[in-house]
């Protein structure tokens, strides 16, 4: 029997790489061994989700896999971002790590950027939901049990007041036709707080909300 490859998934902490996640993990063909995350060292939240550390590694518990953070600065240009990433990734490549799982569902020139990046490390990149379309995944999400909160809102594209709501049916009904389902063009992010792919649900309330670099942040707190 071929020995399956070691992978790690690119965890955002929302909704669409831990769907990601469930997805691989079911059809079984790569051994996931770990997850990375780029986190806002200024803040310590999670990159342009803002989801707050604390949550992140109850996440990573929750999912049953090592966690390894690559520390950005706020702001942060594209070099210094790559240099960090890549970094990490070398040291996950020594472990024998060989496939970098994302949840990206549609921008080509995303993953033409992470295959390039990955490519230049001799790592290969894995997208389970690649093309699904985004009315019917969202759907599938929500019935498959995941919860998620929307913590980032990109006022330009989305109603300040949607940050902070549950990703569920009623969110999806009241969406514009402008913006898709999943937030894949950037109009929301989310944070993923129970699901098939979490061991056990994450007891979060309801923080604060605010408007920092242009985007609009409901904040989510850890519950004991």
């Amino acid at each position: 029997m071929t020995a399956r490859a070691k992978a790690v998934i690119s965890w955002s902490s929302g909704k669409d790489s831990a769907w990601a996640l469930h997805v691989a993990r079911a059809t079984g063909h790569l051994d996931i061994v770990g997850a990375i995350t780029s986190v806002t060292s200024t803040y310590g939240r999670v990159s342009m989700h803002g989801v707050r550390e604390e949550i992140l590694d109850r996440q990573a518990e929750a999912i049953g896999l090592p966690l390894v953070k690559v520390a950005i600065p706020s702001p942060c240009d594209n070099q210094t971002y790559e240099t960090a990433f890549g970094k990490a990734m070398e040291k996950l490549r020594d472990q024998a790590v060989s496939v970098v799982i994302f949840g990206d569902l549609f921008l080509e020139d995303i993953r033409a950027y992470r295959e390039a990046q990955l490519g230049r490390l001799g790592i290969e990149g894995s997208f389970p939901l690649w093309r699904q379309p985004t009315h019917t995944l969202a759907r599938e999400m929500i019935a498959g049990g995941v919860d998620a909160r929307i913590t980032c809102v990109d006022p330009r594209a989305l109603d300040a007041r949607f940050a902070g709501r549950r990703f569920d049916e009623e969110l999806l009904r009241d969406l514009p036709p402008t913006v898709d389902p999943c937030g894949e063009n950037g109009e929301f992010h989310t944070v993923v707080v129970a699901g098939p792919m979490l061991r056990q649900p994450i007891r979060v309330t309801a923080g604060e909300t605010v408007e920092r670099d242009g985007f609009v942040f409901a904040d989510v707190l850890p519950s004991p």
